[in-house]
Parts: structure tokens; sequence; C-alpha cells
């Protein structure tokens, strides 16, 4: 897969209920498989179960499984509830890491490697985007990827915005 962008190592990742770290620091030992999303919108939230699923399905490989939500803590607990507390979630509420990982539209999946590269980037919900990603970073843990689609999984969609107007 093609880089896409490369994260400045000093960008701030906030982590929910825990202390700030560098993407310098976070990305030393774990790739990155992240679900972008933005409480503000429907399709973020439609995608909630599907991603969740697909984010448990890398809980056991070396790699990170995390929300990107573009709020602050308390946004990010109320549109996710039980979810926030189930992956390891970053808060963005000035959306620095969309706009590193070059995103246009959310939700989104994105993979950043240990050298701080979006290994791969997949905008709004389509499974046939999201698949490869997930294909990918399987092959490089050696792991499983989980299916994708899925029963139950919407239909695909484009995404909103990832920077408003």
């Amino acid at each position: 897969m093609p880089t896409v962008a490369t994260l400045p190592g000093d960008l701030v990742l906030h982590p929910l209920g825990g202390d700030d770290r560098s993407a310098d620091e976070q990305l030393k030992l774990f790739h990155l498989l992240a679900v972008v999303i933005d409480p503000y919108t429907f399709e973020s939230s439609w995608i909630l179960d599907t991603a969740s699923r697909i984010l448990t399905g890398f809980s056991g490989a070396d790699c990170r499984p995390a929300w990107v939500v573009t709020c602050d803590e308390e946004g990010a607990r109320q549109f996710l509830g039980e979810l926030a507390d189930r992956h390891l979630t970053f808060c963005d509420p000035d959306r620095e890491f969309v706009t590193a990982i070059g995103a246009h539209e959310l939700p989104a999946l994105c993979h950043v490697n240990l050298n701080r590269e979006v290994a791969g980037l997949a905008e709004g919900w389509n499974p046939e985007t999201w698949r490869p990603i997930a294909e990918h970073l399987a092959k490089v843990m050696s792991w499983k990827a989980p299916a994708i689609p899925a029963t139950g999984d919407p239909a695909p969609y484009s995404g909103t915005p990832a920077i408003p107007a």
C-alpha cells in the first residue's frame, strides 16, 4: 500500500482519561489502526458497531486499535458510550490528527505504521476500501483480518467533510 502522509513526530495525541503523548511516543512499539469519527454527524454514528467489530478483531494483535473522535473528552464519552472504554480512544477536537493523515471525509479507517507513515486510509464507509487496509495490517501483524463486510454492516455511503468549512 502506498504511503499517503507522514504524521509529525511532535503531533500530540490525547488519550481519553490519560496523559497526552506525541505520535513518536505512541508509535514507538505499535502500529495504530484508527477509526476516525465525527460525533456531530449521522454518518459516523452509522458505523459504530461495524468499526467496533473491526477494532475488536485487532485487539490481540501487536497494534493499537483505537477511535479518534473529533471532539473533547466529554463529547467522546457521550457519543461512544461504553465503546469509549472498550477500545483506546483519542480526542482530536482541533482535528490535528485528521489534518495530518490527509483525511477529507469521515468516518475513516487509517493505519499508521511505526515510521508514522499513513500506510492506508479509507474515507466514508465502503467495505471495498476498508478491507484492504485491514488485510494489509493483518499481514504485517501475522494476524487474521476480521470479515469486511459482515452481516449487519451498513450499505456503503459517503462520509461528511473531515474539516468543516
